[in-house]
């Protein structure tokens, strides 16, 4: 299954470089395949976080951004053309505005996860209806923040709060690459206790894994790769709910030594191949996170239901 994933990802690759390609190939491939290595990190990213959040929540529909996140990166966004004009974020050095917001991103979990995960296993729930608490927050403040604003600078706003691909800092891109293959190295590395986290905390204690350690460097590398991704592209909501549970219904396992590359594969091909029908076919007309969290939704509503039903 692995091999037959890493195919339709070569094929979503190939056919995102191939098709429509016209004039200098040279300059054309040079855009294209930073396209691609930014898909590249972000669907890595957005599918590990998502793994590791449902294992060690214990819940197959609960994603990071039930923590918050996506609405933070949105409050930061209109807060700074609120307080400053969408000039100052239009013209703002890319590199210190990825650094700000992850920075802001990261000292949120991290002050959360202080603040609420203790050594008990119920605190774990007490820190996603936290997260659930403060993102409600963050939503309210950015639109209420939004209706203040001129309309003008609500349209660039607008623009900068969709994921996409096009105009990525080639400095900043190999910074996530460094981060992201950073946390895909730990976390290859920690898969067994992983398996054995996701038996419950105590299972794993009985078996010898310290669960709340494992938790809490855990939550840190999902903090991490969260940030990483949405400061660099922008939210794309349900793209991990997506591609973790596709990935655990096609290999058929739970280990994660197999869940995670599985799922990294299929966010993948699901970022390239949205990619090439936004262009082909949408002539560019709305944006990938449009497309992605519409099949998304439609598949949550699926989930929801089959869940209900057993």
């Amino acid at each position: 299954m692995l091999a037959v994933l890493a195919l339709l990802a070569v094929a979503a690759v190939a056919g995102f470089c191939l098709i429509g390609l016209t004039g200098d190939w040279e300059y054309a491939l040079g855009l294209r395949t930073r396209k691609i290595a930014t898909m590249i990190v972000v669907g890595t990213a957005v599918a590990c976080s998502s793994v590791l959040f449902q294992t060690v929540t214990g819940n197959r529909v609960l994603t990071p951004g039930v923590m918050g996140f996506d609405q933070l990166f949105v409050l930061i966004q209109t807060l700074i053309v609120f307080l400053f004009g969408a000039l100052t974020l239009s013209s703002a050095d890319p590199r210190l505005l990825f650094a700000g917001q992850v920075a802001a991103m990261v000292l949120f979990a991290g002050a959360l996860y202080r603040l609420l995960f203790g050594r008990g296993g119920r605190d774990l729930y007490v820190l996603v209806l936290a997260g659930v608490v403060f993102g409600t927050l963050f939503g309210s403040l950015s639109s209420l923040a939004s209706r203040l604003i001129n309309p003008n600078d609500f349209v660039v706003l607008q623009d900068s709060l969709f994921a996409g691909f096009n105009q990525v800092d080639p400095d900043l891109l190999a910074l996530s690459a460094l981060l992201v293959a950073a946390a895909a190295v730990w976390t290859a590395r920690l898969a067994p206790r992983l398996d054995v986290v996701a038996l419950g905390r105590d299972h794993a204690l009985n078996l010898g894994v310290h669960h709340a350690r494992v938790v809490n460097r855990v939550l840190v590398v999902v903090a991490v790769l969260v940030s990483v991704s949405t400061a660099l592209v922008g939210p794309v909501t349900f793209l991990g709910l997506l591609v973790a549970s596709l990935a655990r219904q096609l290999t058929g396992t739970f280990r994660h030594g197999t869940v995670l590359p599985a799922a990294a594969l299929l966010a993948v091909t699901v970022l390239v191949g949205g990619q090439l029908v936004l262009e082909r076919v949408f002539t560019m007309d709305t944006a990938l996170s449009v497309i992605i969290n519409f099949a998304g939704g439609v598949y949550f509503i699926a989930l929801l239901i089959r869940e209900s039903r057993r």
